[in-house]
């Protein structure tokens, strides 16, 4: 039976409800396709690839068409799941103008059913305007990777009543905005969920606690591919990386030793077809002879 999409409707009833939204990164056709036969709710291609699949040290280098190239094969791979385009950094800053234009492409050319963006109070002119023009938005709070260096490193936020208040002020600026959801990155879980039950809309956890409506995770990070970091909030859940190395260095091993390639992994020639491919071979020769 064909996964049935869900929408915005649909994680506003979850939230109502009490579910838990499922979401996960992906960043190109294979793992969007694992990720919706697991039937995960919503699919973010996030900038994040700058470091998972691009090896960057951070994401600021990454640009507007490596998104729409990576969120072009995750729509392919996941045609019936939700995704999500994550504006990269610079592309939605200087202006109204810029944001909507750019948050038009994922639409336009990759197909995507919404946008995030980091900030809070000072985008909301920016979320404002991609909403007025139709696109759904999700904004993203908390620890905002493109700002780090605002916060001094990656670090959590939320260990201050002043910096918690921070963070309502900017939850509720970005859901009067017209955001359809919030995404908060290491933020405390009390103050967590206060935003959670404060806001309308779902609010959804990277390392925020488990009393969000739903949670984020790196798809690299859970499936051990991922080795340069590993942040407080993640669980592994399997050790691929080991087991990619494993495996291709056994490959290599077999090469070297002369097992792989065996007859199994070969291909015959029809029957008598090699006896006359010999005299062929020998009728050529002694043509060039003579």
């Amino acid at each position: 039976m064909e996964k049935k999409k869900k929408g915005i409707l649909d994680f506003a009833e979850m939230k109502k409800n009490g579910e838990k939204i499922t979401f996960i990164t992906s960043y190109d056709y294979h793992m969007a396709a694992f990720s919706e036969r697991a039937g995960l709710d919503m699919l973010l291609v996030g900038d994040s690839l700058g470091m998972t699949v691009y090896g960057y040290s951070s994401t600021i280098p990454v640009k507007m068409d490596q998104m729409i190239y990576h969120a072009e094969a995750v729509r392919r791979g996941a045609p019936n799941t939700f995704v999500i385009g994550d504006m990269p950094f610079m592309s939605y800053q200087k202006s109204w103008e810029e944001a909507v234009d750019n948050a038009g492409r994922f639409y336009k050319e990759a197909g995507c059913d919404a946008i995030k963006l980091e900030g809070g109070v000072r985008v909301c002119d920016q979320i404002q305007a991609i909403t007025d023009a139709g696109m759904l938005v999700m904004g993203h709070i908390g620890l905002t990777p493109q700002s780090t260096g605002q916060f001094g490193g990656y670090k959590a936020q939320g260990y201050t009543a002043e910096s918690a208040m921070q963070l309502i002020e900017d939850a509720l600026a970005v859901q009067d905005a017209g955001a359809f959801a919030l995404l908060l990155e290491a933020v405390t879980p009390k103050v967590a969920g206060v935003i959670t039950r404060m806001l309308d809309i779902p609010v959804l956890s990277i390392g925020a606690g488990p009393e969000c409506d739903g949670q984020l995770i790196i798809v690299h990070d859970i499936l051990g591919i991922f080795e340069a970091f590993t942040p407080r909030f993640v669980k592994r859940y399997a050790s691929i990386g080991d087991e990619m190395v494993r495996a291709i260095g056994e490959y290599a091993r077999e090469v070297r030793e002369g097992v792989f390639p065996g007859p199994e992994h070969t291909y015959l020639m029809k029957k008598g077809e090699f006896a006359r491919l010999e005299e062929m071979l020998a009728d050529m020769q002694k043509n060039e002879e003579e």
